[in-house]
Order: C-alpha cells, then structure tokens, then sequence
C-alpha cells in the first residue's frame, strides 16, 4: 500500500504518478520495470518516489489492486443478477474481464501481471476473490443450496478454484493469440467440468 505521503498528494499528482507506473508496467513486466522511468515520466524526483512508495512492487501492486477491485464489484453484481449462481456469475465477470479491455495498453499491464505474476500477485489477486473478507460480504448473496458443501470455508475453496482457471485461461490467451470466442470456448469447458464433476455417479452406489 501507498503512504500516507502519497494520499496526501494533490488528485491531480497523484493521477500523474500512478499513470507514469502504469505507461512503465505496461512497457515492460515488474522484475524489468524501471523506477528512473516512472520519475522522469511523472517530473519528480527519484527521493520523492520513495516518500510515496516503497519500492516498485509496492506501487505496481497497488495499480493492480485498483483493477482488481473493479473486477470485485462486477462480481457482487453478477452475483446478485444470477441470483445467487456463483459459477454463472464468475463465468460473467471472466467474460466481461475480456472483451471490456479498452485498448492494448490494459491488454499489455495485465498481461505482465499474470504471466510475469510474483507470490504478492497471487495474493492480491486470491485476497480480491477467495478470502474470509470477501465472503463476509457476498455469503449472504451466494446460493448455498445450489453447491455441493458442507461450510462456508469450500466457497472460498471453489472461488481459489475458478480464479485459477480464469486466470490460466488469460495467460492462455495471450500467449497462444486466442480470440474472445476461443479463451471463452476453453474457459466454458473447464467450468463446466467443475459444475457437472470430472466422475461419473457411482453405478453401484
């Protein structure tokens, strides 16, 4: 997270800064980013950086968790459309994680988060979707009838799980050159094998 020196900032400096690191971290993944870059690029002072921030990943993380939490919000949304259904809903903000990308410049952040991704990447990303926070707050909104668990804990378990094929179905895409159509194509058919199972019934059950 920022310091406090940085929330202290003026909008419009802030918005300078945060948009130097993203033309930065779009440039290039978080290990080749270049802090000198993002001062040159925002006109301040490379000690300045370092009153705002602590260090490269600490701001890349902070951009990503306002993507991220973007994404979060759609998800409450969905899950209050689908009436509950958290595969169909999840299925939903993949999809619109997808075809809503504005330009190449989103494309190319988000491409060097995930497939150049850090443990912290994965945390903030799991943090967003699979933790105790978040379900505080969608468990009442989640069909609990409609899934196959015994406590609230298997919902974080089954989020852990669509977001890890949401998230190697992006890195898929972007590095085989996938159509929309295709990465849904793919994303669809792994899901439906989580909803449906991978065993057949026991016919001697």
């Amino acid at each position: 997270m920022p310091k406090q020196t940085f929330f202290n900032l003026p909008a419009k400096k802030r918005q300078t800064l945060l948009k130097a690191a993203k033309m930065e971290f779009t440039r290039a993944p978080l290990s080749d980013a270049s802090i000198a870059n993002i001062v040159k690029t925002a006109g301040i002072p490379r000690g300045s950086f370092y009153q705002y921030f602590e260090n490269k990943e600490d701001l890349f993380l902070y951009l990503l968790n306002i993507k991220l939490e973007e994404n979060r919000e759609h998800f409450v949304h969905a899950l209050k459309n689908h009436n509950g259904d958290l595969i169909e809903a999840m299925t939903e903000v993949y999809y619109n994680f997808l075809v809503k990308l504005p330009d190449e410049e989103e494309k190319n952040f988000l491409k060097n988060a995930f497939m150049y991704a850090t443990h912290n990447v994965e945390y903030s990303l799991m943090k967003t979707f699979c933790s105790i926070e978040q379900l505080e707050e969608i468990s009442d909104l989640i069909d609990k009838d409609s899934l196959n668990i015994q406590e609230d804990q298997d919902i974080i378990y089954i989020l852990e799980i669509i977001t890890g094929i949401a998230v190697h179905n992006f890195i898929r895409k972007i590095s085989q050159k996938l159509t929309d159509d295709q990465a849904i194509e793919h994303f669809t058919a792994q899901i439906d094998l989580i909803k449906y199972g991978i065993c057949k019934p026991d016919r001697n059950g």
